[in-house]
């Protein structure tokens, strides 16, 4: 590349003209819907 490829900046952009991008997927159950508590006392319950 040139060097003068990188003597002027490009315009600026206005706020205005901008989006803002947030996900708005429903966050995914990282429990799978299990009762993870009860699975820990029946694993471990000594019996």
């Amino acid at each position: 590349m040139k060097p003068e490829d990188y003597t002027k900046l490009p315009e600026p952009v206005k706020l205005e003209d901008t989006v803002a991008e947030h996900d708005v997927r429903p966050v995914p159950d990282p429990e799978a819907g299990r009762n993870t508590e009860q699975d820990f006392a029946v694993k471990y319950s000594g019996g």
